[in-house]
């Protein structure tokens, strides 16, 4: 495929002259993308180097996905103006087929995966490796077992994807594209929802990837891990090229990134909070819960916290530490089977047996996984944002339309929500604003408890400010907020008290301004309590 491109949907053969150094492999010139109500993408351009690492960053809705999509002919050719070059030919795709043929893989921000089936029907669906007509399974194995190796994913091919965590399906992900024969990889936010480790071993990878003669195009809001890999970054700011940044040249870092993305400088990252604490108000008591498939595994032991009014209480814990086992526990019930323990607010003992107990008792959870159990990606803002209140806007059975459209766009414009309408649908927007669509949906509630479970996962530095400020407002309104996160600076920045969970278990919590990300390592990492977890 080295002296082929796709030119109107064929093939068509090139003639290329030598292999010549800092040479584009693909330039992308005057894009204009347009939705109904929307553009998108005004007049985008952008250029990479044959072999660099090409890091894009921009806000939410900024028009980064949008911009691959185009590239990678989800969105096909005359749906879109512009130019495409790729390996020195104008290429026009009408579907993702058609890029992959010509070198180009896309690996998205949601996986598309199969849970059922296993890595090697994953690796080579649609492109089977077959004999007289059949698959061949004997080579698909094979093949797959030399796929990940070349990932580093010690895994039996045979695996079901479903047991899998979402660093080895990501790195699954990628031994399927590898297998396409892949010329420039598209890794659309590829470290967002890993831990630290996670995270180092497929950035290695794809540095790797880069001293093989891979070309490489990643777009994160992890601003850190875009310094460390990129060797160029293209800046997109509201559907328009801002600027391509050099990195080797020096005088990048993370500010000059942030500047270029959000038209300003950020002077703090977390908005300016003086807490106004008051007396505790929802305890949570000797908490034990039991894991919804293995019967001896406990995900919750005897786990305690308690939250006082105005305070944000942070939770630590690396992925699988049961961080979020015991929030959706908490609220109603929603995870594995309950074995005791008691929860309690405002002095009294609650019976929050299940989703409706628990709003009602005014508890609202903010799930990490915002496009399946946060938002119903059929609904409209509008019907997003009142879905669980409507109560609130209906009488005898029956909404009230106006006051829905009058409480949704209230949200719309208090979270700056990035949409035409609110009759716009939320599989529509970026991830920002779907997140803050669900923020909008659990504020209609009015907790006294606010869940919020990685409420910045994938989303810009500005976005993430925003919410930082939403997170104040509520705390400064006397409510109580419980975040989870992974990400330890945001802990530090935004908690009064943050408590640390290893297996199940909490194992310290600290005031704010006496842990930093040593202190709260060590608790993350061992059983051993190093201080009064209550």
């Amino acid at each position: 495929m080295g002296q082929k491109a796709l030119r109107h949907g064929r093939l068509a053969r090139t003639a290329r002259g030598p292999f010549v150094a800092n040479a584009p492999i693909l330039e992308m010139r005057g894009i204009t993308k347009r939705f109904p109500g929307v553009v998108a993408l005004s007049d985008v351009s952008m250029k990479v180097i044959r072999g660099e690492i090409h890091a894009i960053c921009g806000e939410n809705g900024a028009g980064k996905s949008t911009l691959m999509k185009v590239l990678s002919g989800v969105y096909p050719f005359g749906t879109y103006e512009g130019d495409i070059i790729f390996e020195g030919d104008e290429v026009r795709f009408s579907n993702t087929k058609q890029s992959e043929t010509a070198g180009i893989a896309i690996i998205h921000q949601e996986l598309a995966l199969i849970p059922e089936l296993s890595i090697t029907e994953n690796l080579f669906l649609g492109n089977e490796i077959t004999r007289f007509g059949r698959i061949d399974w004997v080579a698909s194995q094979r093949r797959a077992r030399e796929l990940l190796d070349l990932v580093g994913l010690k895994e039996d091919p045979d695996t079901l994807i479903k047991t899998l965590g979402v660093g080895k399906q990501q790195l699954v992900e990628i031994a399927k594209a590898l297998h396409k024969d892949v010329k420039l990889l598209i890794l659309d936010e590829p470290t967002a929802a890993l831990n630290e480790t996670e995270s180092q071993h497929l950035l290695d990878l794809i540095l790797g990837f880069k001293k093989s003669g891979m070309t490489s195009i990643m777009i994160s809001h992890k601003l850190n891990e875009i310094e460390r890999v990129a060797d160029s970054i293209t800046i997109i700011r509201d559907g328009k090229t801002v600027e391509t940044l050099d990195v080797a040249a020096g005088g990048v870092d993370e500010d000059r990134i942030i500047r270029g993305m959000v038209g300003r400088s950020l002077e703090s990252r977390f908005p300016e909070r003086t807490p106004n604490i008051g007396e505790t108000f929802f305890e949570v008591r000797d908490w034990t819960v039991r894991h919804p498939v293995d019967p001896d595994r406990l995900v919750c032991k005897n786990e305690s916290f308690f939250v006082r009014r105005g305070e944000v209480v942070g939770f630590a814990g690396l992925m699988g530490a049961g961080r979020t086992e015991l929030a959706m526990s908490v609220f109603g019930r929603s995870y594995g089977t309950y074995l005791s323990g008691e929860i309690h607010k405002d002095g009294r003992r609650l019976k929050v047996a299940n989703v409706s107990d628990a709003i009602r008792h005014g508890i609202g959870y903010v799930s990490e996984d915002r496009k399946t159990l946060g938002l119903n990606l059929l609904d409209t803002i509008k019907r997003a944002t009142v879905s669980a209140g409507l109560d609130k806007i209906s009488k005898g059975g029956v909404v009230n339309d106006l006051l829905e459209y009058k409480v949704a766009e209230e949200y719309r414009e208090v979270l700056r929500t990035k949409a035409p309408s609110v009759d716009e649908g939320v599989s529509k927007l970026s991830g920002g604003n779907q997140q803050k669509v669900v923020l909008a949906k659990w504020m209609f509630t009015d907790p006294d408890l606010l869940i919020l479970d990685e409420p910045t996962r994938g989303i810009d530095v500005g976005a993430k400010y925003e919410i930082y400020s939403i997170i104040n407002q509520l705390a400064a309104q006397g409510k109580g907020i419980v975040l989870i996160s992974s990400e330890l600076p945001e802990l530090l920045g935004m908690s009064d008290r943050i408590y640390t969970i290893f297996e199940g278990q909490i194992t310290n919590v600290l005031p704010a301004d006496e842990a930093n990300p040593e202190s709260l390592m060590v608790s993350m990492t061992s059983t051993r309590k190093t201080g009064p977890a209550a």
